[in-house]
């Protein structure tokens, strides 16, 4: 069976900072017309940052878009022309106040590929040295120290429910075995 699907037309509808919304008219492999909407993003990255095997360092922010404050892993928006470890390296230290000795890719997903191009790319930081946190003057976060074999049960009891931050973490207790 043929999945492609071939663009008739494309209308750029709004351009913020951060997102932008496009209409596309593409035509089917079964001669059917329809339209789609497609958020346009430039990519992000994501970062589980290890104090040690037993420890990861967590942030808590409030996400007007849920109305409510998520634990997550630190992350954030590729600048333009940015490399995702490049961006990794300055979202950890912006967000956390660590740097990393170790960032090593993990893994790259699309977020939400029914409506969105936009890629993640996850870094594992490891062996992590303190400094001083300098988040974006739109960014109020708590950084909260998490035993990692407190991960699991907290994604399964809904304490942690953004979608990167659980594949994340499954994915380091994976690579710990645990």
């Amino acid at each position: 069976m043929e999945f492609e699907e071939s663009t008739v037309e494309s209308e750029l509808i709004y351009k913020g900072r951060v997102v932008s919304l496009r209409l596309d008219t593409v035509q089917l492999a079964n001669g059917r017309t329809v339209t789609r909407e497609i958020v346009q993003h430039r990519g992000a990255v994501a970062i589980v940052p290890l104090l040690d095997n037993s420890t990861v360092l967590l942030v808590r922010q409030y996400r007007q878009a849920v109305g409510e404050a998520l634990l997550e892993i630190p992350a954030g928006t590729l600048e333009e022309n940015e490399s995702p470890e490049t961006c990794a390296i300055r979202e950890l230290e912006e967000e956390t106040g660590y740097t990393a000795k170790l960032m090593q890719p993990m893994f790259s997903q699309y977020l939400a590929p029914g409506y969105s191009q936009e890629v993640l790319h996850v870094f594992l930081a490891e062996e992590l040295s303190e400094g001083s946190a300098r988040p974006e003057e739109d960014e109020q976060l708590e950084l909260v120290e998490t035993p990692v074999s407190e991960v699991a049960p907290m994604v399964l009891d809904g304490r942690i429910r953004d979608a990167k931050t659980i594949a994340g973490l499954l994915v380091t207790l994976r690579l710990l075995g645990k």
